[in-house]
C-alpha cells in the first residue's frame, strides 16, 4: 500500500493522496486486531475477501480507514495511518470525509474511493516500527507492523 495513490472523489472535485504510513492487523490470533474477539457485527466485513473497506469510530469522533487485505474468512486489514499531507489515522479520516457509509464498500467498484498506481514511480525506503495505541495486546503490541514511507 505504501506509495500507492488513494483517490477520493467528492461531489465537486477529485483529490489524490500518496499513502505514506500503514499499520497491519493479522487476524484472530493478533490481540491488537478487532477480529481477536471473533466475528461480530463490527468486524464481519473483515471476514470478506480483501479489497473492501473496514471503518470504525474511535473516541466518538475519528473514523479510522482500514482496507481488508486477505482471503475470505481471514480477518486481516491494513489501517491507513498517513497520507502525504495528513499524518495520523484520525486526520486521514477527517481529510477524506470518511464515515460509517464507507463500511463494506468495495474499492474495486467504488465511485468515491479507490487505490491507483502512481503515475511516476519513486524510489523510497520502508521504515518499520511498532504499532501505536495497542499496549493492551501484550506481545502483539511490539510487532513491527507499522510501515512508514521514507526517502532513500
Amino acid at each position: 500500500m505504501l506509495g500507492k495513490i488513494l483517490v477520493r472523489k467528492f461531489s465537486t472535485k477529485t483529490i489524490k493522496y500518496k499513502i505514506t504510513e500503514t499499520e497491519a492487523y493479522c487476524g484472530e490470533e493478533d490481540l491488537a486486531c478487532h477480529a481477536s474477539k471473533g466475528k461480530t457485527s463490527r468486524t464481519k466485513v473483515m471476514y470478506k475477501t480483501g479489497g473492501v473497506i473496514y471503518v470504525y469510530l474511535v473516541y466518538g469522533m475519528h473514523w479510522m480507514l482500514n482496507i481488508v487485505a486477505a482471503n475470505k474468512d481471514q480477518p486481516e486489514a491494513v489501517l491507513i495511518r498517513g497520507l502525504e499531507k495528513s499524518d495520523g489515522p484520525g486526520k486521514v479520516g477527517k481529510e477524506l470525509k470518511i464515515d460509517k457509509s464507507f463500511y463494506g464498500e468495495d474499492l474495486t467498484k467504488s465511485r468515491r474511493l479507490w487505490v491507483e498506481e502512481p503515475v511516476v514511480k519513486e524510489k523510497f525506503k520502508i521504515k518499520k516500527a511498532k504499532r501505536i495505541g495497542v499496549d493492551y495486546a501484550g506481545k502483539w503490541s511490539n510487532k513491527p507492523w507499522r510501515f512508514i514511507l521514507s526517502k532513500p
